[in-house]
């Protein structure tokens, strides 16, 4: 994609343009954006939190397989992994799609369900992301924003 920028009108909003693409459409709000902690144990906030509304479509950010679609501590979930060991999860997400199931860049993989506690609108998608660093190393935890490679829109005035 090319991206261009409306001059004058505000701040510049961003069109993803590589692997990866938001989630919900049309884009949304980020309510609370990722908190990387110190260490592993420590609290932090590993992911964002996007605003949505309830029954919205979820998308997965890119291609790749899903290996969870259930529930974990009462929450549906889905994960799915990508090429270069990045895992994508979204949360309160009740499944459309199937462990093993192949899914395409944008392609559907559920609905969102409200109840996302700490999230002032009416339903809010956990979107979290990691890489797994080799079979005996750590997992890190990654901003999902950036997965996105935004360019900045840019749209230029038209001269009569």
């Amino acid at each position: 994609m090319v991206g261009t920028t409306v001059t004058g009108a505000g701040p510049a909003v961003g069109v993803a343009t590589g692997a990866y693409t938001w989630p919900l459409q049309p884009r949304p709000a980020v309510e609370r954006r990722f908190d990387r902690p110190e260490h592993d144990w420590l609290p932090g906030h590993r992911g964002v939190d996007l605003a949505g509304s309830e029954g919205q479509r979820v998308h997965s950010a890119g291609a790749g397989i899903v290996v969870f679609a259930g529930e974990v501590a009462d929450k549906p979930v889905v994960s799915v992994d990508h090429e270069g060991g990045i895992r994508t999860t979204y949360e309160p997400v009740k499944a459309t799609v199937r462990v093993g199931q192949r899914v395409a860049r944008g392609a559907v993989i559920g609905s969102l369900v409200s109840g996302h506690a700490g999230c002032p609108a009416a339903a809010c998608l956990h979107w979290g992301a990691r890489r797994d660093q080799g079979a005996h190393s750590r997992r890190e935890y990654l901003d999902p924003l950036g997965l996105l490679h935004e360019v900045p829109l840019r749209l230029k005035p038209v001269l009569a």
